[in-house]
């Protein structure tokens, strides 16, 4: 208890922490222990992103679920003529755009599948421009939050052109922002098991610094409670801080918004992962102590930690803003991904219901835009 106390007043006085010693916050058992580190990481968010809640009105579009990939937690892709395989057209994503305004929506973020023939004229990079210039063009005011660097990985390498060549594309076509997924866990070792045909660790990590290079602000995200050790975690983390610092170190146009961690949901997994962790839904005393960790080893340079409502349940999510945590996310509208995977905490958020669960810890609310501003 003396070392964990230790490291929590060194955190406390704004230092930040060393891998090793938030290792040593993380491998903590002992409720005692435990207790302290939740207690920092909320006293560390209060001074780094005050005690306004935020939440962001949102709908989600995954425009197919047809993907080349068979990554080992993942419930959601088919192959194309598969039962349950889907991919919308043009005009079914304007209309679920469209039902998204009409419920106040500011944004839309849209991810999808990794589909070899989603190409117009035999490429991949137009039929992407497409969605955003169509989204674009009937609703200007929404911010599109679109594209993880997997996505744009895949459309370089099916087109032959550079990762800078996508992100400049999708950004002058209207694309806001980049969402952080895809980067699992940021370990190689772990990766080979999880998601061994996704991008590596330092392809994800270059794709995420040229879009702040090149004015695209992007979130940050974690898949956690699966094969990964604390020490995966927390290098994870470091890498995260890393990308961060050398944006702001850089005079970069854009960084990152916000850290986001995703528990591992196993239901309808793929069994030999889901056999292997040996649950099929996340330990929440788990994600808390690592939200908690997370904001303390992340938090003065990633001042914006939300949980997921959608892995956690809206209880698990309210226990996350006592443990570090300053948004509770998106209203979302539908959500496939998580869901697929056999999440309990539904597709969709009112907003009343956000602004209650808020409320029920004694924090104010406020509506956000996708980059934090208030709204």
């Amino acid at each position: 208890m003396e070392a964990v106390k230790a490291i929590l007043e060194r955190a406390k006085s704004g230092a930040d922490l060393s891998e090793t010693e938030g290792v040593v916050l993380l491998g903590q058992k002992e409720p005692e222990a435990i207790a302290e580190i939740c207690k920092t990481a909320d006293d560390l968010r209060q001074k780094q992103a005050g005690d306004t809640v935020t939440y962001v009105i949102n709908r989600n579009i995954n425009f197919t679920n047809i993907c080349e990939q068979h990554c080992s937690f993942c419930a959601f892709r088919r192959d194309e003529g598969e039962e349950g395989a889907f991919w919308l057209n043009t005009s079914q994503i304007l209309e679920k755009t469209a039902d998204a305004v009409r419920r106040n929506a500011t944004e839309i973020c849209m991810q999808g599948g990794l589909n070899p023939k989603a190409k117009l004229d035999g490429a991949s990079l137009p039929y992407y421009l497409r969605l955003v210039e169509a989204i674009k063009a009937e609703f200007p005011q929404l911010h599109l939050h679109a594209f993880s660097p997997q996505e744009v990985q895949f459309i370089a390498r099916e087109d032959g052109i550079s990762y800078e060549d996508v992100i400049i594309a999708l950004r002058d076509a209207g694309v806001g922002s980049m969402p952080g997924t895809a980067a699992e866990v940021l370990s190689d070792s772990v990766r080979r098991v999880i998601c061994p045909e996704k991008i590596d660790t330092a392809t994800w990590l270059e794709i995420i610094r040229i879009a702040h290079r090149l004015g695209v602000p992007t979130t940050s995200t974690m898949l956690c409670g699966h094969i990964e050790t604390p020490e995966d975690a927390i290098a994870h983390l470091q890498k995260l801080r890393s990308l961060q610092q050398n944006a702001i170190e850089k005079g970069y146009p854009a960084k990152i918004t916000e850290f986001i961690l995703l528990p591992f949901v196993g239901q309808e997994a793929p069994k030999p992962l889901r056999n292997r962790v040996g649950r099929d839904q996340p330990i929440l005393e788990d994600t808390l102590l690592l939200t908690a960790v997370a904001r303390i080893f992340l938090g003065n340079w990633i001042a914006n930690h939300q949980p997921s409502w959608v892995k956690l349940g809206l209880e698990g999510a309210i226990e996350a803003l006592k443990c570090g945590c300053n948004d509770i996310g998106g209203t979302l509208m539908e959500e496939h991904i998580t869901t697929m995977a056999g999440a309990q905490g539904g597709t969709c958020m009112e907003v009343e219901t956000l602004q209650n669960a808020i409320q029920s810890i004694d924090r104010s609310y406020q509506q956000r835009s996708t980059l934090y501003e208030y709204l």
